[in-house]
């Protein structure tokens, strides 16, 4: 965090500056900035503002409909599912988040108490209106007007009411590339830290990867997850199944085209002597348990059942890393040992690590290094890509530690 002697010598000269702004009685269009501080794109944004919002303005608008438009935004979804990372992330740092649609109206909130109570003294809450031409510039509407991450400081804000405040706002976008809204992290002035931006970049990017894998679920509702796991459910009921025919359902998941008998045999068996009877056996079971949905002379699946190993696989080989990163829970059936199995971990594996090493974000790194504990090379990917002061290296860095003592 800047020290607070910074912070307060930063309010001061803006709060000057936003004094000789908000007082002029000439065309707002010709003033130019007369401090260093003043960003282009603040001074641009007040330009734009004082034709319609009045500095004074104590209060944000309110709208009525808050709960129609949170149940159509295409955020709630993604939102819902985060729900507990973000107000986790809000409560520990003493700020609040917010989510609004692309109307800058505020449609779901969370975070720190105090810090909420103070908001909603000037409607920063569900429903506020926060769109440049209700309340002026500040972080919300500033993203939406960028369609880029902005911070909005002290006194960067029009609205005098809310010179006490620091908002850290990105746009969040569909598979489009259209905006479905802003998320932001707002708090007290004093409490500024480039860090945070860090952390709602790394929330709209997992929020824009569910939004974008986001699927209906399968006319069957067959849903195999084998990423750190094993399990097969129906319609969310578990279909309990034995480990060596979730192996198999893994590998036709993974291979469209199927395999002669012969080939899936040596896939789950390799040189092992085992009578071709057995496997027979267990793909009867297997057909049985997903309503045969298997082939009889080529082994393959025959009707739609979703799989997150497959999911994966697209995202990988797509280029999607933010996807992939998103994705991965862990290696492909961690307790198997047939052969298929463990060529299909490998690839997935190395697939999800070169993509992230071959990525300047420090999200990924970071979030796939939490992942897979044991990755000296990821660990320090990570931290060659974090900033000095960025929040995350502690953690990273004490990971590195423990990688590189086993």
């Amino acid at each position: 965090m800047a020290p607070i002697s910074t912070l307060t010598r930063q309010r001061k000269e803006l709060e000057k500056e936003w004094v000789r702004w908000a007082n002029s009685s000439s065309d707002a269009s010709r003033l130019t900035p007369g401090t260093p501080l003043l960003r282009h794109e603040v001074a641009q944004s007040w330009q734009r503002s004082l034709h319609t919002v009045d500095p004074a303005r104590a209060v944000a608008p309110g709208l009525d409909d808050v709960a129609d438009r949170w149940a159509e935004s295409p955020l709630r979804a993604p939102i819902t599912q985060l729900g507990d990372h973000l107000r986790g992330i809000a409560e520990d740092a003493g700020f609040v988040a917010a989510v609004t649609d692309t109307n800058g109206t505020i449609v779901w909130m969370c975070g720190d108490r105090a810090i909420r109570r103070q908001g909603e003294s000037v409607n920063f809450a569900p429903g506020g209106r926060w769109d440049e031409s209700h309340m002026g510039t500040n972080g919300l509407s500033l993203a939406l007007h960028t369609d880029r991450p902005v911070t909005v400081f002290s006194a960067e804000h029009l609205v005098a009411a809310l010179h006490g405040w620091v908002c850290y706002s990105a746009p969040v976008h569909g598979p489009d590339g259209r905006q479905v809204g802003v998320l932001d992290l707002s708090s007290r002035w004093d409490r500024s830290h480039p860090a945070i931006m860090t952390s709602v970049r790394t929330l709209v990017l997992a929020a824009e990867t569910l939004i974008r894998t986001a699927a209906p679920p399968p006319a069957r509702g067959l849903r195999l997850e084998c990423l750190g796991t094993a399990r097969l459910s129906r319609e969310g009921r578990p279909v309990p199944l034995p480990p060596r025919q979730l192996e198999i359902l893994a590998l036709l998941a993974l291979e469209p085209g199927g395999y002669t008998p012969e080939q899936l045999h040596a896939a789950i068996y390799g040189d092992r002597p085992v009578s071709p009877s057995t496997l027979k056996a267990d793909v009867s079971h297997l057909r049985r348990a997903t309503g045969g949905e298997i082939a009889n002379r080529r082994y393959a699946l025959t009707g739609p059942m979703s799989c997150d190993a497959v999911d994966l696989l697209a995202a990988i080989e797509s280029g999607d890393t933010a996807s992939a990163v998103w994705l991965y829970r862990g290696p492909l059936l961690p307790g198997s040992d047939t052969p298929g199995v463990a060529a299909w971990r490998d690839y997935l594996d190395v697939g999800v690590r070169n993509a992230v090493l071959g990525s300047d974000r420090p999200e990924y790194a970071v979030s796939l290094g939490e992942k897979t504990p044991a990755d000296v090379e990821i660990h320090e990917h990570a931290l060659r890509l974090l900033a000095p002061d960025d929040s995350r290296r502690p953690a990273v860095a004490a990971r590195l530690h423990a990688a590189l003592r086993t």
